[in-house]
C-alpha cells in the first residue's frame, strides 16, 4: 500500500462494502469521506425500532466470520472489542409443504435426518459435499479475491470449469447426488441468498453450501446493525468522515477522463482523486456519469440488457407471544419450487403461493423485543419491477397473505397477537436504495455475469473510479461485498504504487 502520498477518496454509499472500503483506505493513510443517501449507514443492513421491537432490515447471516476479523485486523484492531459474533445452530430449519421439516445443521446432524428422509441419499450427501469442496477452494479461496480484468484471466479457468462442470446449474449438480425432492430443495436454495435462481445459477455457487458446512452460520450479537455500528466506530476512530442524507447525483470527470469529485443533490461538491462507488452498479453508470465519458461504448445498453436478480418483499412484524420451539433462521417452502422460481425469474409475475425466509432474532437475542414477545421478519423472493406490479395497492393484501400462511403453518396465534407490522416492497428498493429495477441483489449470478463478465472493480471508462458491493466481483452477499472491498482497495494501492 502507498502511505507516501495522501489521496482524497470519496466513497458513495455506506453499505457494508462501502464501509469496508472506507476503513481500508483511511487506515492506509488516505483521507476518506463517505457519503450516504439515507439517514443511517448500512445500506440494506439498516435498522428500525417500533414499540420496543428492533428490526434488522436486510442481511442477517454472516459466514465466514474470518472475513470480518480480517477487516478489523487490517486496521490493527480486534473485532471482539467492537462486536460479538455468535454461531447459530441449527443453521436453518427447513419447512416443506408436505408438513415435514429438517433442522439443517452440522454434518452428523444432517446425516441423521437425511437417513429419515431417504437412507439412499446419505451416501449422495457425502459425495455432494466432497464434490463441492474443490469448487469452494477454487471459487472462494482463490478466485473470490482475484480480479478478472481480461478475458484471458477467465479463459485460464476454462479447464477447471469443465472439470467441475460449471455449466450445470446448482440444482442440476445437487440432483446428480440426491434423489429425495425435499433434499434437493434443501441443498440448492442457497443461491437465492445472493439473488440467483438455483435452476440457472452456475454450479460454482454450490460453494455457498460448502462455506456454511466449513465455517458455520453466524450472527452479530444484537443484530447485523451492530456490525454496521462497529464498522462505523472503527472508521471514525481512524479519522474518517461520513455524511448522512447526502445523495450523490454526479461523479465529476475531467477532460482527461479522470475523476475529480462528486456533487450531491443538495448542491454540495467534494473533490476527489479516487471515487469508490458502493451504489447500485447500473445506476452508477447510467445515472451518475455523463454520457461523454463512455466515448464509443454504450453503457446504457449493457446494463439494460443485463439479467437482474429477483426482488424481495419484506414483512417486519412483532408478536406479543413467544415461540420457544422455533429457531433463529427458518425457510418456509411453498407447494411449488421450480415453477415458483420460473414465475419469479422468467415470467416476472407475483403468484399467490410463495416461499419465505423467516427470521426470529429473539430466539438468540430476547432483548430485541419487549418481555414475552418476539421480533420477526419474513423475506419473500418476488419478481423485480419488470413484473409491473402496483405494490402500493398490493402490499397490504400480500403481507396479510404471508402472515396468515405463517400463522397456519408454523406460528399459531400470530395474527391474534400481532403488535407491529411494516412492509418494504420492490418499489421501495428502487426509491429508498436506488436499486435498478428494484432488484434485491443487482445482477444475477449467472456464468456470463460472473468473473470477467461482471462489472469490473476498476472502471474501464473513468480513471480513478472503482466499484465495491453486490454488483461487482465477486458478487452479492455479506462475504462477497466484504471481499470486494478488500480486492478493490488492493487494486487501488497497486495502482498508486505504479503511479496510475
Amino acid at each position: 500500500m502507498n502511505k507516501r502520498v495522501e489521496k482524497q477518496v470519496v466513497i458513495i454509499g455506506g453499505g457494508l462494502g462501502g464501509l469496508a472500503a472506507a476503513i481500508r483506505m483511511q487506515h492506509a493513510g488516505h483521507s476518506a469521506i463517505l457519503l450516504e443517501k439515507r439517514h443511517q449507514l448500512g445500506g440494506r443492513a439498516s435498522v428500525f425500532t417500533e414499540k420496543g421491537y428492533t428490526f434488522d432490515t436486510g442481511p442477517t447471516i454472516i459466514t465466514p466470520p474470518f472475513l470480518i476479523n480480517e477487516l478489523f485486523e487490517f486496521a490493527g484492531k480486534d473485532v471482539a472489542d467492537y462486536v460479538e459474533l455468535v454461531k447459530v445452530s441449527p443453521k436453518y430449519r427447513l419447512y416443506f409443504s408436505d408438513g415435514t421439516f429438517m433442522d439443517y445443521g452440522d454434518y452428523e446432524d444432517n446425516i441423521e435426518q437425511i437417513e429419515k428422509f431417504n437412507p439412499q441419499d446419505v451416501e449422495g450427501y457425502t459425495k455432494f459435499l466432497k464434490a463441492a469442496k474443490p469448487i469452494y477452494e477454487l471459487g472462494f479461496e482463490q478466485l473470490g479475491s482475484m480480479p478478472f480484468e481480461t478475458i484471458w484471466s477467465m479463459a485460464k479457468l476454462a479447464p477447471a470449469g469443465i472439470r467441475y462442470r460449471a455449466y450445470r446449474s446448482v440444482y442440476g449438480m445437487v440432483s446428480a447426488y440426491l434423489k429425495d425432492p425435499r433434499l434437493r430443495i434443501a441443498m440448492s436454495f442457497n443461491p437465492l441468498f445472493i439473488g440467483g435462481n438455483p435452476f440457472t445459477a452456475t454450479s460454482i455457487y454450490t460453494l455457498i453450501t460448502y462455506i456454511e458446512e466449513k465455517h458455520g452460520v453466524w450472527w452479530a450479537r444484537g443484530g447485523t446493525h451492530k456490525l454496521v455500528e462497529a464498522m462505523e466506530r472503527l472508521f471514525k476512530e481512524l479519522g474518517g468522515e461520513y455524511y448522512l442524507n447526502s445523495e450523490v447525483d454526479l461523479i465529476e470527470v475531467a477532460d482527461s477522463n479522470r475523476v475529480k469529485g462528486v456533487t450531491t443533490t443538495d448542491g454540495k461538491s467534494y473533490a476527489a482523486d479516487i471515487v469508490i462507488s458502493n451504489a447500485d452498479v447500473a445506476n452508477t453508470y447510467m445515472k451518475l456519469l455523463d454520457r461523454k465519458v463512455f466515448r464509443k461504448r454504450n453503457a446504457d445498453g449493457r446494463y439494460k440488457r443485463a439479467k437482474y436478480s429477483m426482488s424481495l418483499f419484506m414483512t417486519y412484524f412483532g408478536v406479543e407471544k413467544q415461540y420457544p420451539d422455533m429457531v433463529h433462521h427458518s425457510i418456509v417452502f411453498g407447494p411449488r419450487y421450480k415453477e415458483l422460481l420460473d414465475d419469479i425469474f422468467k415470467k416476472k409475475i407475483v403468484p399467490d403461493d410463495f416461499s419465505t425466509y423467516l427470521h426470529i432474532p429473539t430466539r438468540t437475542d430476547p432483548e430485541l423485543a419487549p418481555p414475552g414477545c418476539e421480533t420477526m421478519y419474513a423475506c419473500t423472493p418476488v419478481a423485480n419491477l419488470d413484473s409491473g406490479t402496483d405494490w402500493k395497492s398490493k402490499k397490504e393484501e400480500f403481507s396479510n397473505h404471508i402472515l396468515s400462511t405463517l400463522d397456519r403453518r408454523v406460528l399459531p396465534g400470530l395474527i391474534d397477537n400481532l403488535a407491529v407490522k411494516r412492509t418494504f416492497t420492490p418499489a421501495d428498493y428502487e426509491t429508498e436504495l436506488n436499486s435498478y429495477k428494484g432488484a434485491g441483489f443487482q445482477l444475477q449470478p449467472l456464468l456470463m455475469q460472473s468473473g470477467y463478465f461482471r462489472p469490473h472493480n476498476r472502471s474501464r471508462d473513468v480513471k480513478g473510479l472503482y466499484l465495491v458491493g453486490a454488483g461487482t466481483h465477486p458478487g452479492a452477499g455479506v462475504p462477497s461485498v466484504i471481499m470486494s472491498a478488500d480486492l478493490t482497495t488492493q487494486m487501488i494501492f497497486d495502482d498508486l504504487e505504479k503511479g496510475l
